[in-house]
């Protein structure tokens, strides 16, 4: 047998929505882009098939919710043309370079922003706020006390005390981070309810896509982050990875099911909790998710036996990295061919995983 490079995780209700109605993008109300740096490079041609072609055949509003490079993810969905923007950001990301071997947070913002205005373009902001169907939802981190600081020695401090805090209860984070959300629409309703945190809502208008996205991505430490976003609560804004790194799925109800193209069978909810494996939740964490992730063993295969990370910065020189981070866009066009074959199968749950 043909060693998958696809996986699929679905909740019975999914399951039993899918099973009657088959591979419909109108069965989804929300898209979930979570935080990875590199790592959506594994995700890079399934995301031309998702956001090209399938959730373009939908008719019904979609909402999307991503933090770091999940948010720059959704972002192309919105523009004229989806595909094209992805292949924009691919080549952006791909390509970064920098004229020091050890760029400081003005360099690699710098190269950052440059990346979103390639992906956007003239008129992707314009296209992202008054998308009609659309609504989108940028997840930052607005800092508090020594966590709203530029300052290596504060904002040392004050992750310091949100680790703390965040091991004894993911609640803690509130007192150093305010999770704030960019979203677009019209009436002003964000139409999303996350009930388990400090949380502020904000529209979002041409002028305030590219920082809030710049913000959304940007580590404490590795990039300048942004301060005081028009529109929002002045302040310092953070990766929105550091409170919704993967997302706490227990968190977000809607009518419809929940979409989420993601690096592993696995949901991290916050950054912090990478290192508290008891705070990890499994796929089966919502009746309503339907997870696309790449198979563990189609994994193994790619060069050096893993997806692409930040680390890659350290472990590879620029030409190598490249290279390699080439290699695995070229593989997941595996994982993007069998996705399209799933919609084609008369059974839409073969090969599915359903979690009950």
């Amino acid at each position: 047998m043909a060693l998958k490079a696809l996986t699929v995780h679905v909740g019975d209700e999914a399951a039993r929505w899918i099973a009657e109605e088959g591979w419909s993008p109108d069965l989804f109300s929300l898209l979930l882009g979570a935080s990875g740096g590199p790592k959506w490079f594994i995700l890079s041609k399934l995301d031309r098939v998702l956001f090209g072609d399938f959730l373009q055949r939908g008719s019904q509003p979609l909402s999307t919710l991503g933090s770091s490079i999940g948010a720059w993810r959704n972002a192309c969905l919105t523009q004229s043309d989806p595909g094209a923007a992805i292949r924009r950001m691919e080549q952006g990301y791909l390509n970064q370079a920098y004229a020091s071997a050890s760029p400081g947070p003005e360099e690699v913002s710098e190269v950052s922003r440059g990346i979103l205005q390639s992906v956007l373009g003239d008129s992707g902001a314009e296209s992202l706020v008054n998308h009609p169907r659309i609504q989108t939802h940028i997840v930052t981190a607005r800092g508090k006390g020594p966590s709203a600081s530029r300052s290596p020695a504060a904002l040392a401090t004050g992750m310091g005390i949100a680790a703390l805090g965040n091991a004894v209860s993911r609640k803690l984070l509130q007192h150093q981070f305010q999770r704030v959300v960019f979203h677009s629409s019209a009436n002003g309703n964000p139409g999303l309810e996350l009930n388990d945190f400090d949380t502020r809502f904000c529209p979002l208008s041409p002028d305030n896509v590219l920082p809030a996205l710049h913000a959304s991505g940007a580590i404490p430490f590795v990039l300048t982050g942004e301060r005081n976003i028009p529109g929002a609560p002045l302040g310092q804004y953070w990766d929105g990875g550091i409170i919704d790194y993967h997302f706490d799925l227990a968190n977000y109800r809607g009518e419809g099911l929940i979409l989420y193209p993601h690096f592993r069978a696995g949901i991290v909810p916050g950054w912090f909790d990478k290192f508290l494996p008891w705070r990890q939740l499994p796929v089966n964490a919502s009746r309503h998710l339907v997870l696309l992730c790449p198979n563990e063993e189609f994994v193994a295969t790619l060069p050096h036996g893993k997806i692409p990370d930040r680390n890659d910065f350290k472990r590879f020189g620029p030409e190598e990295r490249v290279r390699y981070w080439q290699q695995c866009i070229a593989a997941s066009e595996a994982i993007a061919e069998e996705f399209a074959e799933l919609q084609a199968q008369d059974n839409p749950l073969s090969g599915v995983t359903v979690h009950r």
